[in-house]
């Protein structure tokens, strides 16, 4: 027997050493995420294990799991902790020790282990931990498979059996890298920063980015788990301005910025000047569409929409539909309609062949986005940015909504919009041209300028994101538009940032 765990125990008492504490709130819609220590305690940690194991094995998965860590001072203590919980349910788990994500992925197709459990906080500040969880590669968990697993957690409905063992795999790094760089090199001498904000992939990107030909510049590489100079996070600006002011420095052809467990990747160009994920994804889908005759691309509902409009892209044939924000969502869709690749404006990218294996990885996007320069020898970074139509696009706002009502007002906007269009009313004198509701309610008007609202997957917030291939003033006006039926909620609190 196992006690069930409890939502709250106090530290530095008896109870916290001897019972399990396990949030409830840390099963999100796609991965799990706790402030260590106060939402989650090794105790619970091991119960997240014995959870897992109980779930692959209802899957109908043979119980066979990869599990790595992110360079935390705690993620070690935790992933050993889930390890004994998988052990306990009978799993045969292999090790690969200090990891990016992206490598868990890889090892699940590299030594053909059909689940992986990669401890990581991703992004988030220290104190946080977290589990990205799957057992049918290339995917990883969505809402249903983290509904029963919380089930089974909180309700201690373990099949714990004996049959558990344990491989530790010595210098994988090693493997992983190989694939990466196992390909010609390029052919342009290529000078670019690699930002790694002190994280975990530090200790790979670097010597990726010289094998396949780069000269590269080292940019807070080395690793330190308290994050000295900001989070490694490659969306918030302190880390874009410190890739922009090294690319000017060493006069860089590109700056790349890694997250905190490697599967995201930021781009500064050869100017300094950030290009947000989506219009990269863009700039590749017009890279790829030119090889590829009829490629076909997934983007999340908060990206561009370039990806329809865009000139080149609609003469090379590309065909763009958009789905659920979300990388465990996207991966999917990806990978159910053979995409060629999916774009999401958070950075996660994901490449199914001849790119990649279906998951987001920062470097299998760094690569892909050295191969465009490759292939446009003649042209910098900014030139091609700079030949995209352009648009004007707000930063991802999010006004605060308690997670208990937030679902329930995205509901209430998204049958006002779809009233509005049945009686073909106008929109600040501009006819609707089409929703799309696969995620919250993304409403655009008939001069291509559009507004998103969704409810956030993972904080009591929602996600509002405009704008317009016109001019400035109409992404404010579409803005002013989306506040004002947001202001009819009561329940909808301040923004965290406006435009």
């Amino acid at each position: 027997m196992f006690p069930k765990p409890k939502s709250v125990l106090l530290p530095n008492t008896y109870a916290f050493e001897s019972e399990p504490m396990v949030k409830p709130t840390g099963f999100r819609e796609y991965d799990a995420r706790w402030l260590f220590q106060k939402e989650i305690n090794l105790m619970g940690v091991q119960a997240l294990g014995m959870g897992l194991g109980a779930l692959i094995a209802e899957l109908g998965v043979k119980q066979e799991i990869v599990t790595g860590h992110d360079f935390r001072g705690y993620s070690a203590s935790i992933k050993y902790a889930l390890i004994s919980g998988l052990l306990a349910a009978g799993c045969k788990v292999h090790d690969i020790g200090l990891a990016v994500t992206p490598m868990a992925y890889f090892a699940q197709f590299d030594l053909d282990v059909p689940a992986v459990a990669m401890v990581t906080a991703s992004h988030n500040d220290n104190g946080w931990t977290g589990v990205k969880m799957g057992a049918n590669r290339p995917l990883t968990f969505g809402p249903d498979e983290m509904t029963r697993l919380k089930e089974i957690v909180l309700n201690a409905e373990f099949k714990n059996k004996a049959g558990g063992s344990y491989q530790f795999h010595e210098n994988y790094p090693a493997r992983y890298i190989a694939d990466l760089t196992n390909r010609p090199k390029l052919k342009r001498k290529l000078k670019v920063v690699a930002a790694c904000g002190n994280g975990t992939a530090g200790a790979f990107a670097p010597q990726v980015l010289e094998a396949i030909g780069c000269e590269v510049i080292p940019l807070d590489t080395e690793l330190d788990h308290t994050f000295p100079k900001y989070n490694p996070n490659p969306e918030d600006m302190e880390m874009l301005h410190a890739i922009r002011d090294a690319v000017l420095h060493h006069k860089a052809d590109v700056g790349l910025g890694f997250d905190g467990d490697g599967d995201r990747c930021g781009v500064v160009d050869n100017t300094g000047e950030e290009i947000f994920a989506d219009k990269v994804g863009v700039m590749l889908a017009r890279d790829m569409s030119a090889i590829h005759k009829d490629a076909q691309f997934i983007v999340d509902v908060k990206s561009t929409g370039l990806f329809v409009t865009d000139p080149v892209l609609q003469k090379q044939g590309a065909k763009v539909a958009y789905w659920k924000t979300g990388h465990s969502y996207m991966k999917r869709r990806t990978n159910e309609t053979g995409a060629l690749a999916g774009f999401e404006k958070s950075g996660h990218f994901f490449f199914n062949k001849p790119y990649g294996r279906g998951y987001d990885d920062g470097l299998v996007s760094a690569i892909a986005i050295c191969d465009m320069l490759d292939r446009a020898p003649g042209k910098s970074m900014a030139d091609l940015k700079n030949a995209l139509p352009k648009t004007w696009s707000s930063p991802t706002m999010s006004p605060h909504c308690a997670d208990e009502t937030k679902y329930g007002v995205i509901d209430q906007v998204v049958k006002h919009f779809e009233g509005l269009q049945a009686k073909g009313a106008r929109i600040g004198g501009q006819a609707i041209r089409d929703l799309v509701t696969v995620n919250g309610v993304r409403v655009t008007v008939e001069d291509g300028s559009w507004g998103l609202v969704r409810a956030s997957s993972n904080k009591p917030e929602l996600v509002v994101v405009v704008e317009s291939p016109v001019s400035e003033q109409r992404m404010h006006d579409m803005f002013e538009m989306v506040n004002s039926v947001l202001r009819t909620h009561p329940e909808v609190g301040e923004y965290n940032q406006t435009i």
